[in-house]
């Protein structure tokens, strides 16, 4: 049997985590919110992260995150996964958003370590588990320490995954022995969140990805995984080599991801502190997605 057909992916593959569209003078675009959620599910995602960091969500208020879980899952229907980011630096306000979101329709929470005071490893495990004992929604913890300051680590990780609705992470530590202990020892589906990670992770028996570029490149990313599932090794690692020059773009290039990937679509514009980018890097991330991503139509990698 596959190590593929094995692994546990309680929210699919193929997630994205969606930019927030605003409108033209910086309102919730709810509107151009579900027609991105739709556009993006058809063109091979299983699921969407809601309120992430693409998502803006350090400025963007409680109750726009409840509109937004809302008006996606009423475009959505009941089928497609929405995991809801609700962390923060306070655990009592994260519970709070995790408890709203419960009520708005997401499937599952996105639970980033808390960040700033950099709190000891028995604190942030207590913080997770306040967490999770606030509702009846799985968690993916987010670790990220490059923004957080602080690591998840893999002993902490070990000890966390006894919890019954503690399912997931989302990798963005670069520590590739670490999340091989925790694979070896635990049942938790571990999602990339580093587009250049997502094929060595997928791999080693990781479940996918949440990714940021999939805002733009969905079925391109997603291609990677079918050709590996298939047993097209070569095939996923050419397609993997096509989707890092655009991640490279997007994500490497001095800029946040989700401005460069609302400098890719009608999504509005970013809010501040964010900045939006100018003309030409603009141009210049334009010119490069039509060559990395228009391709011939027999190719399934085609996005436009």
């Amino acid at each position: 049997m596959p190590l593929s057909s094995a692994v546990p992916r309680p929210f699919g593959r193929a997630l994205c985590a969606m930019v927030t569209p605003f409108t033209a003078t910086g309102g919730l675009d709810l509107d151009r919110a579900r027609k991105l959620a739709v556009d993006l599910v058809g063109r091979g995602c299983d699921g969407l992260v809601l309120n992430g960091t693409t998502g803006e969500s350090p400025t963007t208020t409680d109750a726009e995150k409840a509109a937004l879980i809302g008006a996606v899952r009423d475009a959505l229907g009941p089928d497609t996964p929405l995991v809801a980011g609700v962390g923060t630096a306070d655990t009592a306000h994260t519970v709070e958003l995790a408890r709203q979101a419960e009520r708005a329709g997401a499937d599952g929470l996105l639970v980033v370590a808390p960040y700033y005071s950099r709190p000891p490893q028995a604190a942030v495990e207590a913080h997770f588990r306040r967490v999770a004992d606030a509702t009846g929604l799985p968690l993916v913890l987010y670790d990220i320490p490059g923004r957080t300051g602080t690591r998840i680590e893999p002993e902490t990780l070990l000890r966390l995954a006894g919890h019954p609705r503690i399912v997931a992470v989302k990798d963005c530590a670069y520590d590739l022995l670490g999340t091989t202990k925790v694979l070896a020892r635990t049942s938790l589906a571990y999602y990339s969140g580093c587009e250049e990670m997502n094929l060595p992770l997928y791999a080693i028996g990781g479940a996918g990805f949440i990714s940021t570029v999939a805002n733009v490149a969905p079925s391109a990313l997603r291609a990677v995984l079918d050709a590996f599932d298939a047993g097209d090794t070569a095939g996923a690692a050419r397609l993997n080599r096509h989707t890092i020059a655009l991640a490279e773009l997007m994500m490497a290039s001095g800029l946040p991801g989700t401005v460069t990937a609302k400098a890719l679509l009608d999504a509005g514009p970013v809010r501040e502190p964010l900045q939006p980018a100018d003309r030409e890097t603009v141009d210049g991330l334009r010119a490069a997605y039509e060559e990395l991503v228009r391709k011939p139509a027999q190719d399934p990698t085609t996005e436009l």
